[in-house]
């Protein structure tokens, strides 16, 4: 009798020690999915920052170019170039509807840029220079305007994502930890008895 009453014993104990054991892998897993989600949205918010940053470094050097006669169009179309490598990615990795919808419209007004890029260049070859500083101070800045309209709303968006995904991962933390606790507690009480 008293060596079944020991083997009985032995096993809550052993049933308590694997159940701190299980809770333990569990709260590793869950910490490490949520931590491959705050890494993602860290990315994605890094991403539509550098899309912002893009925007402005191209107006400002097709900015430039305009006034220099032509001197800086290599660095605007680097610049550019820059901005669709970037852009690429974006369309890859940002797929929800939101994202999407905000990247429709910032590659809508980016075209509409580019197209007036063209008749702006062409004038500035023809030596129309007055023409060119009004296409580039009107109708190219409200195009610029909306590219980096949409570009602050896509930084926005990642950015509620970004915390989102910090404030789930520091829950799932703290839950991880209650749970941890609360099996080493019953693992003690069954070695206890």
């Amino acid at each position: 009798l008293l060596g079944r009453i020991l083997e009985v014993l032995a096993g809550v104990a052993v049933a308590g020690l694997a159940l701190t054991a299980g809770v333990g892998i569990w709260g590793m897993n869950s910490l490490g999915n949520k931590f491959d989600d705050v890494r993602a949205a860290g990315e994605a918010q890094a991403l539509a920052l550098e899309l912002k940053y893009d925007i402005t470094d191209f107006n400002g050097w097709q900015t430039a170019y305009g006034y220099d006669n032509g001197a800086s169009r290599a660095i605007f179309l680097r610049s550019v170039a820059g901005f669709r490598k970037d852009f690429a990615a974006a369309e890859k990795e940002l797929t929800s509807p939101a994202e999407q919808k905000i990247l429709g419209q910032m590659d809508e007004a980016f075209k509409a840029f580019m197209a007036l890029d063209v008749v702006a260049y062409r004038a500035l070859q023809d030596g129309k220079e007055g023409e060119v500083r009004r296409l580039f101070l009107g109708p190219e800045i409200r195009n610029f305007q909306r590219a980096a309209s949409a570009a602050e709303d896509l930084a926005t968006l990642e950015a509620a994502r970004a915390e989102e995904t910090e404030n789930a991962f520091e829950d799932a933390q703290n839950d991880a930890l209650r749970l941890l606790i609360l099996a080493s507690i019953i693992a003690a009480v069954l070695v206890a008895l």
